[in-house]
């Protein structure tokens, strides 16, 4: 049964995430809905990760398997673009190899958190307003403790169903100007509401209200009370998921 990547991107303010759920529409349920009707068969994904309400994806995807081989991919494309709202967009369709899976595979996984300084009307689904601007030296500070591979439990959210708590964070940036803000982060795989409780805890940090030293005894912890509260889901793009290239090897003409 061949088994295809879909390459998309969504506007999370009026979805309730990425995961299918009852009595809530989500990200999921409507590419499924779109799949099903353009290739007349039911159609179920696996995407790459879930995402909260309000979240924004720049660049993700998902895996699903059909019983026939898609022989005309640009058109598919133009129709499930036509099906889908404006909040989504699908920008390809390829086939993998039967191993390839849209979550499992992920080598890595990159976030930013946007923020900014005054209200505006164009930046509010897309940005945190903030009524504060934060010390970007004390959170310089504190950005070497998070980098390596770490249990990052107490900064998961409460009740979530993970097997293990550990993830090898690779990248951690903090790029401020007078009017704006951005944390860039990438690792490995993410705990539920992680990237938001980082950026409340380095947040805080750039109020003065806790130490960037603190952050070695926060992570031994493991209690989620200890780091800052999670800042809005309004601000979180995912922007890029890396794939090893065997997962496009048939994609590139390659075998």
């Amino acid at each position: 049964m061949p088994r295809y990547f879909l390459h998309f991107a969504y506007k999370g303010t009026h979805f309730h995430g990425w995961q299918r759920q009852q009595n809530a529409f989500s990200v999921q349920e409507s590419i499924e809905k779109a799949l099903t009707t353009a290739l007349r068969q039911e159609v179920s994904t696996t995407g790459q990760g879930r995402t909260d309400t309000g979240v924004h994806a720049q660049s993700c995807y998902l895996h699903f398997d059909i019983d026939v081989p898609i022989r005309m991919a640009p058109v598919l494309l133009r129709s499930l673009n036509a099906l889908l709202s404006d909040d989504l967009a699908v920008f390809d369709i390829f086939e993998v190899p039967a191993e390839a899976h849209a979550r499992f595979s992920a080598l890595s996984r990159s976030y930013e958190y946007r923020m900014h300084r005054g209200k505006s009307p164009f930046l509010k689904d897309f940005s945190n307003e903030l009524n504060f601007w934060p010390d970007a030296s004390l959170i310089q500070q504190a950005i070497p403790y998070f980098l390596g591979k770490k249990d990052f439990g107490s900064f998961a959210k409460l009740g979530s169903d993970h097997k293990t708590n550990l993830c090898d964070l690779s990248y951690l940036s903090w790029e401020q100007s007078d009017t704006k803000a951005v944390l860039k982060i990438t690792a490995d795989r993410f705990l539920r509401n992680m990237v938001r409780a980082i950026t409340g805890t380095l947040l805080e940090i750039g109020q003065g209200k806790r130490s960037p030293h603190n952050i070695p005894q926060l992570l031994a912890s493991g209690e989620r009370s200890q780091a800052g509260e999670s800042v809005a889901a309004h601000g979180l793009f995912l922007v890029d998921v890396v794939y090893p290239d065997w997962v496009f090897a048939l994609k590139n003409g390659k075998s």
